[in-house]
Formats: structure tokens, sequence, C-alpha cells
């Protein structure tokens, strides 16, 4: 038996029920065409202007989240175990203006660690991690401010060449200094202050070079004359005992005056 309106009814029904699955996966098919993912469970997300501020500050990360939001703006790392930064960490993040990672245990940044948003960022804090040098190739390109201050810093060359290229946080520009250095005598002393001293760490490396190159190439000059000394002498030894040899063997006319005397006699 049907009742009038059945078949509307059972529409409407099959719609209600529809509607929220259909929803769902013009949801799911909008979020992955944006690449956008859930917020990080260690972290905190909040919005500002439409996108997205990362919170994992204190959270005892020991490596950059991977699974980071695509729209975000603000990503706070500050005071984890996080000890290397690899290459093309932040790549997913096109919209990236502000990147803290103050208070880490850094040691290590890749050579393309910051792939992808030199033109985006503006700010970036490594200050108070284990950074003894970095690649001349990890801030290429960058035009953040950047904040390098307290770490251990071995001044020579490739750090010299880094700095020149970067556009230090003029607040703490003077807290950059020299943990160690090629010339010790610049050791605990702010890189900037040394550099504008008129040091060039670089002809330094130069010259290193070069007395390198200088006390191998006398070691190999040594060592040759040596063998050649070894060489006459042992010869000269040779020689002498062969000229005794010839002195004691009977000469020609002793021979000769030998075979005369044997003539006579017979």
């Amino acid at each position: 038996m049907t009742f009038p309106g059945g078949a509307h009814a059972s529409r409407k029904v099959f719609i209600h029920h529809s509607c929220p699955l259909i929803l769902r996966f013009f949801l799911a098919v909008i979020c992955l065409s944006a690449m956008c993912f859930a917020c990080p469970k260690s972290c905190h997300c909040s919005e500002r202007n439409g996108l997205t501020v990362v919170q994992c500050s204190s959270r005892n990360l020991e490596e950059i989240p991977s699974n980071l939001p695509h729209d975000t703006v603000s990503l706070l790392l500050s005071s984890n175990h996080i000890t290397k930064i690899p290459n093309q960490a932040f790549k997913n993040l096109p919209w990236l203006q502000e990147l803290d990672l103050s208070r880490n245990a850094i040691e290590t940044v890749d050579a393309g660690a910051f792939q992808g948003v030199t033109e985006s960022l503006r700010v970036l804090d490594l200050s108070h991690n284990h950074m003894q040098s970095v690649p001349k190739e990890a801030f290429a390109r960058l035009h953040a401010k950047i904040n390098l201050s307290n770490n251990p810093w071995h001044c020579e060359c490739t750090l010299q060449e880094v700095l020149r290229e970067l556009r230090l946080d003029p607040e703490t520009v003077n807290e950059v200094s020299c943990h160690t250095s090629v010339q010790e005598e610049y050791a605990g002393k702010p890189v900037i202050q040394v550099l504008d001293s008129g040091i060039n760490f670089c002809n330094f490396h130069h010259k290193t070079t070069d007395v390198a190159m200088f006390v191998t190439m006398f070691g190999w000059f040594t060592m040759v004359i040596a063998y050649v000394i070894y060489y006459v002498r042992h010869n000269q030894e040779d020689a002498r005992r062969h000229l005794e040899y010839l002195k004691s063997l009977p000469s020609s006319s002793q021979i000769s005056k030998d075979f005369d005397t044997i003539s006579t006699v017979l």
C-alpha cells in the first residue's frame, strides 16, 4: 500500500542523509587540492588574518613537524630539542613569514634548508643554538631579518662570506661572537667588530693554504735530496770496493816481468 507523498518523503530522507556525506567529500577534495593539513598534535594552531599561526614552543620536539598547515604564516618552534634543519624543511609553507627556532640544539643547517620560503620569510630567529658554521648556500636569497646571536661560531672564511650576504637583526648583531677562530686572538670578540677592523679571514685562509703547500713541497724536496745523497754514497762505497779489488790484482807490467823471467830460465 502506498501512502500519498511517500516518494517525496523518501527523497527528503535520502537528501537529508546524503548531504553531509557529499559535503564532507567536497571539503576533503578542496583540502587535498590546497594541500592543507591538520594542526600537529603536539602544537596549537590559531588564526591570524585568515592564515594560521602554529605554536610548537616547549613541546620536547626533536625534529621539525612535517604535517604543518599549508597556510601557516608563523611557525614558533623555540625551546625544543631540534638538532638539524634538513633540506626543504619548509617547502610546503609558501606563506611562511615568521620562523622562530631559537633555544634549540641545532648544530646542522643543510644547504637547501630554506628552499621554498626565501621570498616569503621576513623574520628568522636561530639564536641560542649550537651552530659553529653553516654552508654559504643555506641563507642564499633570503630577505628575512636574521638573529644568529649566542651560537658558538667558529670565525673563518666561510662564516665571513655567509655574514656578508645576510641582513642581521641590528639589535643582536653584537651578540654574534667568535667562540673560536682561525686566529686565536679574535676568540670571544663580536664577529662584526672583528671584520670592521679590517680583518679578512679569507686572506688568512689562503695564507694558511699557501704555507701548507710550501711545507708539503719542502718535505718532498727534502726526501728527493736525501735519496740522491744516499744513492751517491752507496755508489761511492761500491766504487771504492771495486777500486780496491782492482788494486789487489797483479799489474800487467808485473805479469810481463814474470813471463820474461820464466822465458830466460827455459
